[in-house]
C-alpha cells in the first residue's frame, strides 16, 4: 500500500509540475487581438531573427529627435495588440518604443521557452543598436513576466535605466502564492533575485498595492535586491492589469521623471 501510494504521490507531482510549466505561457497568436491599434500609434512593422534563427515580429514606434529608445517586454498573457496602453505613454514622455512579440505569439514563429524569451530580448536590444541607439540610450522596460525577461537582460547588457512593473522574484515565488507550502517546488524558472546584483542602470519598480495575481510584497522583493539608484512606486488602487490606467497622468509624468534622472551620456 505504501509504495501505491508514493506512486500515487510521484504521479500527482509530475502532472502538476507538467501543469505549471503550461500555465506560465498564455499566447495570442495572429489574427488573434486589436491589429487595428497599429496605425494610432503610428508603428512601423519590424521583422527580427533570435540567435537560434526564430523569427520575431515587432512595432517600432519613433519618436523624431528621441534621445532614448524603450525596448518593452510584455507579459506572459495576449500579445503586442495588448500593449498600446504602455506605447503612447513611453512615445509622451519622449522615448521611442519597440514593442517585441515573444516566440510564438502573435506574428513571431516558434513556441515560447525561457531561454527562448532571453534570446528574444537580446534580438530586440540588437536592433535598437542597429537603429543608432548606444547601450546607455536604451531603456528596459519589462511587464510582469516581461520584468523577468528584462532583468536577465539588463544582468548582461548594458543600459540607460530598466523599468520593472509587476515583477516577482521567481515563478516559484509566484506559484507558492497559489499553492502554499508545494508551490517553490513546482516551477524553477525566471529567477531575478541573483540576477538583480549585476545590473548596474538605475532602476524603478512599479507595482500596483492591490495587484490581485502578483503581490504587491513581491515587488518589494525585487526592488530590495537591486542596486542604488533605485526606486519604489507603489500605485494606488493598481491591480496587475490596469496599472497604466490607474495611474493616470501620473504614468508618463513619473516616465518622463525616470528618463530625465538617467546619466547626461544619454542626453
Amino acid at each position: 500500500m505504501t509504495l501505491k501510494w508514493l506512486a500515487a504521490a510521484v504521479i500527482l507531482y509530475l502532472l502538476l509540475f507538467w501543469m505549471a510549466g503550461r500555465a506560465v505561457y498564455h499566447p495570442w497568436k495572429f489574427p488573434n487581438g486589436f491589429w487595428e491599434q497599429q496605425t494610432r500609434i503610428g508603428a512601423e512593422d519590424v521583422w527580427l531573427h533570435a540567435a537560434d534563427g526564430v523569427k520575431l515580429h515587432g512595432w517600432w514606434v519613433p519618436v523624431e529627435k528621441a534621445r532614448l529608445a524603450t525596448l518593452f517586454l510584455h507579459g506572459n498573457a495576449g500579445n503586442i495588440t495588448m500593449r498600446v496602453r504602455h506605447a503612447r505613454p513611453i512615445t509622451e514622455a519622449a522615448s521611442a518604443v519597440l514593442l517585441l512579440e515573444y516566440r510564438g505569439y502573435g506574428k513571431s514563429d516558434g513556441s515560447p521557452s525561457e531561454r527562448g524569451l532571453y534570446a528574444d530580448a537580446d534580438a530586440g536590444y540588437d536592433f535598437l543598436r542597429e537603429r543608432g541607439f548606444r547601450p546607455e540610450q536604451i531603456v528596459v522596460h519589462g511587464e510582469s513576466l516581461g520584468a523577468s525577461v528584462a532583468v536577465d537582460l539588463a544582468s548582461r547588457r548594458p543600459c540607460a535605466g530598466v523599468i520593472l512593473e509587476a515583477p516577482f522574484p521567481s515563478a516559484g515565488h509566484v506559484a507558492a502564492t497559489l499553492l502554499p507550502f508545494i508551490g517553490h517546488w513546482l516551477i524553477f524558472s525566471f529567477n531575478s533575485l541573483q540576477k538583480m546584483a549585476r545590473i548596474e542602470a538605475p532602476v524603478l519598480v512599479i507595482h500596483g498595492d492591490r495587484d490581485s495575481i502578483i503581490p504587491h510584497r513581491l515587488g518589494r522583493m525585487v526592488h530590495a535586491a537591486a542596486r542604488d539608484p533605485k526606486e519604489m512606486w507603489t500605485v494606488p488602487g493598481g491591480d496587475h492589469n490596469d496599472l497604466v490606467e490607474a495611474a493616470g497622468p501620473e504614468y508618463p509624468k513619473r516616465l518622463a521623471a525616470f528618463y530625465a534622472s538617467l546619466s547626461p551620456q544619454s542626453r
